[in-house]
Formats: C-alpha cells, sequence, structure tokens
C-alpha cells in the first residue's frame, strides 16, 4: 500500500460516520469561501489587509449570511467595505446560493426534472428549502445563453451539416399544438462535431428550412460541402438555392422506412432483404442495376415503392462519389437522430409546453447536455480529412 493511501485511510478512520465527514467537509468549504470573499475584497479594495493604503475606501467589518451549497446552509461572514461598494462574484449580494447549486439546478432541468421534482430532489439531498420560484428564475437566466448561442459566428466551411426536425407540443392560444424544432449539426475542419443552431417553427417545412439555411449562411458560414437530410419535399432545391456548390445526400434509412410504408407486415422480411443490394452496391452503376432487378420482383405489387426510389435516385445516390470513410457517415442522419434521441430522453417528462421560449430552453439544456462529450474528433478523422482534401482542395482551405 502507498503512503499517501495509508495516510488517506488513516484520515477517513476519525469519522465515525458519513454525517460526521459531510459536518467536517461543510466546515473546509465555509473556512474556503470565507477565504475567497476576502481575496475578493483585497482585489476590490487594491490593497491587503496588512498593508497600508491610501485608498479613502476601507475595510468594515463582517456581515452574516446564510447561503446554501452543495454540502447544506452554512453561515458565512462576508466582508463589507466602508463605500459599501463591495459585490462579491462568489456569493452577489442579494443572492444566497453558490455557484455549485444552480448549476446543480440547471443540469437537473436540462434531465428533463420539472420544478416541483428539482425542489423536492435538493431538499433531500442537500437538506434546504429552494421554491419553485427560485429554481424557474435560475433556469430562465438560460434564455440569455440561448440568445448569445444563437446568434454566434459560425465557421465559414463545414465538411457536412445534417439537419433534422424534432416535433413537440407547445400550448399556443389555449390549444396544445405541434411545433417543430429544427436542429442542424455541423462537421468542422478539425473534424470535431458542432450544433449550429436551433429553431422553432409550425411545421417541418422546405420553406422554414430556407430561413434556417440563410441565418446560418448570415452567421458567417460561405460554405458547405455536403448536406445529409431527410426526403421533405423541396429540401434539396432549397439547400441550392442558399448554398449551390453542396451535394445533398438524402438519408437511405429514411428511404428504406418510406418504402416500406406501402409493404405487408408477411412481405418486409424478403423485401427488405432484397433492397440491402441497392444501397450495399459498390458503386452507383451497381446500384442501379440492383434497383432494376428489386423493381423486377416487386414492382408489380408495390409499385409506390419502387417508384420512391426512382424519383429520389439522384440525391439518394450522392454517397457512392465519395470514398468508404465519408459514404458512412453521410449516407444516413443517424448522428443527429441519436441526438434527437437523447433530447428525446431528456424531454419526455414534459407532455407539452406552456410557452414557445419554454420549450426552446428545455431544448436548448438538453441539448448542452447531450454533447457535452464532443470533444473530439469523429472517428477515423485522419484519413476522412485526407480524402476532404484531395476532393475539395480549395473549398475546405477556404
Amino acid at each position: 500500500m502507498k503512503k499517501e493511501d495509508l495516510f488517506n485511510d488513516e484520515f477517513l478512520k476519525q469519522f465515525k460516520s458519513g454525517d460526521e465527514l459531510n459536518g467536517f467537509l461543510k466546515q473546509l468549504q465555509k473556512r474556503g469561501i470565507e477565504k475567497m470573499l476576502e481575496g475578493e475584497l483585497d482585489g476590490h479594495l487594491g490593497y491587503e489587509k496588512s498593508q497600508k493604503s491610501n485608498n479613502p475606501n476601507t475595510r468594515n467589518g463582517f456581515g452574516q449570511k446564510k447561503v446554501r451549497t452543495s454540502f447544506g446552509e452554512s453561515q458565512i461572514q462576508v466582508p463589507r467595505d466602508r463605500n459599501a461598494s463591495f459585490n462579491p462574484m462568489i456569493v452577489p449580494k442579494r443572492g444566497n446560493m453558490v455557484d455549485g447549486i444552480e448549476n446543480v439546478i440547471v443540469s437537473l432541468y436540462a434531465k428533463g426534472m420539472s420544478n416541483s421534482d428539482i425542489e423536492e430532489q435538493i431538499r433531500e439531498v442537500y437538506n434546504f428549502e429552494v421554491s419553485t420560484s427560485t429554481i424557474s428564475r435560475i433556469t430562465e437566466k438560460v434564455t440569455e445563453d440561448i440568445v448569445a448561442w444563437q446568434n454566434r459566428p459560425l465557421e465559414p466551411v463545414y465538411l457536412i451539416v445534417w439537419m433534422d426536425g424534432i416535433v413537440f407540443k407547445v400550448r399556443e392560444n389555449s390549444k396544445v399544438i405541434n411545433k417543430t424544432i429544427y436542429i442542424a449539426v455541423g462537421l468542422r475542419r478539425d473534424g470535431k462535431k458542432e450544433v449550429l443552431g436551433l429553431w422553432l417553427g409550425k411545421n417541418e417545412s422546405a420553406a422554414f428550412w430556407m430561413s434556417v439555411l440563410t441565418d446560418i449562411k448570415s452567421r458567417g458560414t460561405e460554405d458547405i460541402l455536403i448536406t445529409a437530410t431527410d426526403n421533405l419535399n423541396g429540401f434539396t432545391d432549397t439547400i441550392r438555392n442558399v448554398f449551390p456548390e453542396s451535394k445533398t445526400q438524402i438519408c437511405v434509412v429514411h428511404q428504406i422506412r418510406n418504402a416500406c410504408r406501402y409493404v405487408v407486415w408477411k412481405d418486409k422480411k424478403a423485401f427488405t432483404a432484397d433492397m440491402k443490394h441497392i444501397y450495399n452496391a459498390p458503386n452507383q452503376q451497381a446500384a442501379k442495376a440492383a434497383l432494376d432487378d428489386f423493381a423486377g420482383l416487386w414492382e408489380s405489387k408495390y409499385s409506390y415503392a419502387i417508384k420512391s426510389w426512382r424519383d429520389n435516385w439522384e440525391d439518394l445516390t450522392v454517397f457512392f462519389e465519395f470514398p468508404l470513410e465519408i459514404r458512412k457517415i453521410i449516407y444516413t442522419t443517424n448522428l443527429i437522430e441519436n441526438l434527437n434521441g437523447k433530447i428525446r430522453k431528456y424531454t419526455k417528462n414534459k407532455l407539452s409546453f406552456p410557452t414557445d421560449e419554454a420549450v426552446m430552453k428545455s431544448v436548448y439544456l438538453a441539448t448542452r447536455e447531450a454533447t457535452k462529450k464532443w470533444s473530439m474528433p469523429i472517428r477515423n478523422w485522419g484519413i476522412i480529412l485526407n480524402q476532404f482534401l484531395t476532393i475539395y482542395e480549395k473549398r475546405v482551405r477556404l
């Protein structure tokens, strides 16, 4: 056993219960907060306690304040200045909660807990009361973050942008109606994914996507090499109107689902097995031959399913123009659908939202929670970057 491990064991043995350890840590945190407050006052006055100064504003004793921290409630001493101009950052005036607890509240809200559930959780875990109105006030601060985030500058170039919509029930004029949050995720030139924004509209439509793409462009994006979308009618033309050089790939998985809508249950297994030969083909020519064979087997019975492939053929087969590593990440919108799934998980407790602001706040926080681990480039990034540079050298280096 290492010396430091032995020390840790001996240190912990002095506490007979978890409550004693918690009490010790609570006192430790209390002293730490008070020391930080004194340090903040030193900075505010421009000199330390033991130094002389010509500053007419001097220390003026201490005030008492009850604060709530992750170890429960504590009574702390807050240093004062004669001019009453000192407003500490760690525990601001008229505030009684350390940032850590506010972060806990925001995190619980992001994971889909209601204000009353959060109130109960804080009471049980931290042993103090926080009203639902206080919780609402804390989460309302997020609205300012959303505005800043929605208007931040974007990268000049994105290699791929995946786009999709997710529907929520929102109250409007005494009725609960469906509204769509539009989501766009971009792949940057450093290989990392980034949510470009969230936009709220009544129904998913090509017209609304036009305003989304225009917003992305107005925030600094000059070029998108490839877009990956569902097969919403008119979507491809909309993208070309804003980013005319972008290649648009319709999600193959969406196409499979749409084709299967026309197929009876007893035929679905054989139908989907035969359909695999189309999108698993080595190139577009082989895929076209596979579609012809597929049509020969099923067109007489399911003509609309075959027609859906033929009508969207050009945009369904864009991925064949690219190397295998790029194909795998553009022929479906799985990446953004996985994000949507996590957002759904965090918001599933809310059957409907009272306002547009409420749904945006919840989805923004859920998105922030779901993307915390997006800190590394995507898999095989070195290979994929070299492939993009080979195909789009001038545009990637813009």
